[in-house]
């Protein structure tokens, strides 16, 4: 698959409601633009793009992961379909293999990675969502990050992202599991 242009966003937090964090959480996108070979037509195999998904899932996921530059806490993935292609293009890219190569940019990961998908015009937002990377149900990281890039998705483009932070959300305190207390073996708890 042709990749057009990747983008790489980093959002640092160092004070919260007036307050100094311990740390700054940051948080990376890396997203590629690509051309979406099925646009405008519908094809039963998806297979071109759920291969594909694994070689520009690797390169944006270190990408990501190298911008990060600290321990990756959590983790999700989105994409943005443009309008001449279907969600299901998105599905392929996201859920088939995606997750080994994002995993391994992190250092691993043993909960389900959240997604999220939508078609759109050039300049759509995407909220992608993020959880704790090794238990789902820590609750300090049920955060998301804002993806959207001015010029894409065109027609016949699809944007694929992926996500990663350092942390939960900043001054945490509506309780749950802590990831101090997560048993990290199912990826749920």
């Amino acid at each position: 698959m042709k990749v057009i242009a990747v983008h790489t966003l980093i959002d640092e937090r160092r004070y919260e409601m007036g307050r100094l964090l311990d740390r700054p959480i940051r948080r990376v996108i890396t997203a590629a633009v690509l051309e979406n070979p099925f646009a405008g037509s519908y094809v039963d195999d998806l297979g071109e793009l759920i291969e594909a998904s694994v070689s520009i899932g690797r390169e944006i996921s270190e990408t990501a992961v190298a911008a990060l530059a600290d321990a990756v806490e959590s983790y999700g993935k989105g994409v943005i379909v443009g309008t001449n292609g279907e969600l299901e293009h998105a599905a392929a890219l996201l859920h088939p293999k995606l997750g080994v190569p994002l995993r391994a940019a992190c250092g691993g990961g043993l909960a389900i990675i959240p997604s999220a998908k939508k078609r759109g015009r050039p300049g759509t937002t995407l909220d992608i969502p993020l959880h704790y990377k090794d238990a789902a149900f820590v609750r300090s990281h049920f955060d998301a990050v804002e993806l959207r890039i001015a010029e894409s998705p065109t027609a016949d483009q699809l944007v694929l992202a992926v996500a990663v932070s350092n942390g939960g959300r900043p001054l945490p305190r509506v309780g749950g599991l802590t990831i101090e207390d997560a048993e990290r073996k199912d990826g749920l708890r």
